[in-house]
C-alpha cells in the first residue's frame, strides 16, 4: 500500500512513523487494525510528544478514554521533566501563569485539561473538578475548555417539572 506521508510534511517524526499514523486513521473503521498501527508507533517512538498527542485524539475518538487518560498523563509527565516543572500546585501555578503562551506550556495546559475531561468520561468526577478548577485559574480566555468542564461538572441538577 501506497502511503503519502508529503501530506504531513510538518509533523516532525520518521517516515516509518507518519506510514503507521496514516494507516492508523485509513483503518479506523476496523478497530482492532487502527490500534495495531497506533501501538506499533507509539512502541517505536516512546514518548516523542507529536506521536503522543496523536495517540490520545486516537484513544479518545475511539472511547477509549483508559488509554486517553494514559496517553495525557505521559504528555503532562514528559513535558513537567523537560521543563522543570515542580509537582506541588501551589508552586506551579505561578509558573503555568508567567508561562502560559510558550507551546510547551499551553501543550501542557491543554492535556492537563484533556486529562480532566478524560476523568469525568471514567466517572471520577471529584478529580475532574479539581483540575477544571485549577487549569480555569489560569486560563482567563478559556483557551483550554476547562472552565466550560467545570460548569457541566458543578450545574446544579435540573429539578422535574410537574
Amino acid at each position: 500500500m501506497q502511503v503519502d506521508t508529503e501530506r504531513f510534511s510538518w509533523f516532525q517524526v520518521p517516515e516509518e512513523i507518519k506510514k503507521l499514523l496514516i494507516l492508523a486513521t485509513e483503518n479506523w473503521e476496523n478497530t482492532s487494525a487502527s490500534e495495531n498501527y497506533m501501538n506499533q508507533a507509539l512502541a517505536k517512538t516512546g514518548d516523542n510528544l507529536e506521536v503522543l498527542v496523536a495517540a490520545y485524539r486516537y484513544f479518545y475518538y475511539k472511547y477509549n478514554y483508559t488509554m486517553a487518560l494514559q496517553t495525557a498523563i505521559k504528555v503532562i509527565d514528559k513535558i513537567k521533566l523537560t521543563e522543570k516543572l515542580p509537582d506541588d500546585w501551589q508552586q506551579l501555578q505561578p509558573i503555568l501563569i508567567k508561562r502560559k503562551e510558550e507551546p510547551q506550556i499551553r501543550l501542557y495546559l491543554n492535556a492537563y485539561a484533556a486529562s480532566g475531561l478524560v476523568l469525568a468520561k471514567l466517572g471520577e468526577i471529584e478529580k475532574a473538578k479539581e483540575i477544571s478548577t485549577q487549569v480555569k485559574s489560569i486560563d482567563d480566555k478559556n483557551d483550554f475548555g476547562a472552565g466550560i468542564l467545570l460548569d457541566i461538572l458543578t450545574r446544579p441538577a435540573e429539578e422535574d417539572e410537574d
